[in-house]
């Protein structure tokens, strides 16, 4: 159980995918853990970094990212095969939605060995989908947490549940027993220093670009993916609108990156066909300064999100922390992070209703539609109203004071409620909530009594000598007899375990040839071999195994 001092901590999941911004397919899922262990770091104070990952390498490459955040801060690494240490801690963030599949390997630890905290990105895909249903089948504890990002999320999970809800009462009777995990609302972050943007920098910005100062400049910063992201004819519609409505210069910067060229050339040319009077320029979104200098050259944002896979949108939220007004799409998270008519404007969208789609669902379950065409199917049905968004788009081209306001609103709105340490003090407090829920749930003996009938491991990831222990004529035990093989040498194994065909052994040499010496100076029972070596008798028992199989024991 997590000390005081611990309780507003957490063990991170070190896995770099999280976390790296220099990846060549950069997503919003890693930004945004970026900025979280950004905000993490700054908040430890002269304690570690706790991290547990799966082995060495990618231990190493967790370390590297928090290095290039601070050189000053140090990460204690706890290896996967040793989950059970979070407890020490007490919660375990995962970086991800994946809290029931990790539920089910703290069964080995039990239920209330510590608690899970998990975060939602997209919920559009297979993988999300299973792990949010699958919350009701796994041994998720109300000590446990998914964090949904906007009460949009919330509500996905809402409706996921109250249909799996209803299949698992169906298969299993009405009187079946579901535990949910707590599902806090926290947003994600921006640390908004980052977009601290001077006179000067705007100056060289647009200088650079090749912007007079009459021209308004329109941004997008994100994927360029028309079929899984935003799709940018509406953009281009509305900006080429409000320019003829206008009639001053306006340029639109696309920051972003797309996966191969064939799909930058769609954006490129559909800009040339729906936006002909806009001059759009294309930077590249992943170079760090170009990005910095997308930003300082805006005079307002755009993204008109449109996709089943957007949950949040971070972009928003950064564009009001450098103090521009937000034109974006009144869809998922943007309703909880736009306000509109105040930091900017939400426009309207349309979809087809519930019941519309249920080919689509259909075609992504058997495999007709992989994942990329089932979010485009959907997208290619939703529409952004036009007419809305050419009133806005004028409105904010024609208007620099109502730019102005709205920017320094939304500026103020991303220092109050989105920068990162304001949203990490909230991650810090729901830690220390679970685990005041875990104690007090342990100290209720029925509760207690409940987590001690648990099994201990899934069905699905039994002893293999358990799931197939009737496989051989024997079983090593406790009381199994080891004995030196006539004629076999020490030499003999050591030579043995030389040979590549023994390479990677479950058990080290050292502690082979151990057990070897100790058989040698007679016939020796499991049980006692594992009392005078100081190890388990499940090690022993293996290792016995190991020396039988390379022939230099006999086993009786």
């Amino acid at each position: 159980m997590a000390s005081p001092d611990t309780a507003r901590t957490a063990v991170l999941r070190g896995e770099a995918d999280g976390y790296d911004m220099g990846k060549e397919r950069l997503m919003g899922r890693q930004a945004a853990g970026n900025g979280f262990l950004r905000a993490a770091i700054q908040a430890r104070g002269d304690q570690p970094i706790r991290s547990l990952s799966r082995n060495s390498n990618t231990a190493r490459g967790f370390a590297a990212i928090v290095a290039g955040i601070d050189p000053r801060a140090s990460v204690e690494w706890i290896p996967t095969d040793q989950f059970g240490r979070v407890s020490e801690t007490g919660v375990f963030y995962l970086a991800d939605i994946t809290v029931g599949t990790h539920a089910r390997m703290r069964q080995r630890y039990g239920a209330a060995a510590f608690s899970l905290c998990g975060v939602t990105h997209t919920t559009a895909s297979a993988g999300a989908m299973d792990e949010i249903a699958n919350l009701l089948r796994e041994p998720v504890m109300t000590w446990d947490a998914l964090v949904c990002t906007t009460g949009a999320v919330v509500e996905t999970v809402r409706r996921v549940h109250e249909v799996e809800a209803d299949y698992l009462r169906w298969r299993h009777g009405r009187d079946i027993r579901l535990e949910l995990p707590q599902l806090p609302i926290i947003p994600l972050g921006v640390h908004c220093d980052d977009f601290a943007i001077s006179a000067d920098a705007r100056a060289t910005a647009r200088a650079d670009l090749g912007l007079d100062p009459d021209t308004v400049v329109a941004l997008f910063v994100g994927r360029l993916i028309f079929h899984g992201k935003a799709h940018p004819v509406a953009m281009y519609q509305g900006l080429q609108a409000a320019a003829t409505r206008a009639g001053r210069p306006v340029t639109l910067i696309m920051c972003g990156w797309a996966p191969h060229d064939g799909i930058t050339q769609a954006f490129v040319s559909g800009a040339a066909q729906f936006a002909p009077d806009v001059r759009t320029i294309f930077v590249e979104g992943r170079d760090p300064p170009k990005r910095d200098q997308a930003w300082a050259a805006a005079d307002l944002f755009v993204s008109l999100a449109d996709n089943i896979q957007e949950t949040f949108g971070l972009t928003p939220i950064e564009a009001m922390a450098a103090g521009l007004p937000v034109v974006v799409t009144d869809w998922n998270g943007y309703r909880d992070t736009v306000r509109h008519g105040v930091d900017g404007f939400r426009i309207a969208t349309w979809a087809p209703g519930p019941g519309m789609g249920e080919p689509l669902a259909r075609g992504h379950e058997n495999g007709a539609l992989n994942y990329d065409r089932y979010c485009w199917a959907a997208a290619a049905s939703t529409s952004v109203d036009l007419q809305d968004l050419t009133e806005i788009m004028s409105r904010l081209v024609e208007n620099p004071d109502l730019r102005r306001q709205m920017g320094e609103a939304g500026r103020q709105r991303a220092r109050e409620v989105f920068d990162w340490p304001v949203i990490y003090r909230q991650y810090q407090d729901l830690w220390a909530d679970l685990n005041a829920r875990r104690a007090a749930a342990v100290a209720d003996p029925e509760v207690a009594a409940r987590l001690r009938t648990a099994p201990p491991a899934a069905a699905s990831r039994l002893d293999p000598f358990l799931a197939f222990g009737h496989y051989p004529t024997h079983q090593i035990a406790a009381a199994t007899i080891l004995t030196i093989a006539p004629g076999a040498t020490v030499a003999d194994l050591q030579a043995a375990l030389g040979q590549a065909l023994f390479s990677e052994l479950p058990a080290p040499a050292a502690q082979l040839e151990t057990l070897y010496n100790l058989a040698a100076a007679g016939p020796l029972a499991v049980h006692d071999a594992a009392i005078r070596m100081s190890a388990s008798l499940p090690t022993i028992a293996r290792a016995a195994g190991v020396l039988a199989k390379i022939g230099v024991v006999r086993l009786g």
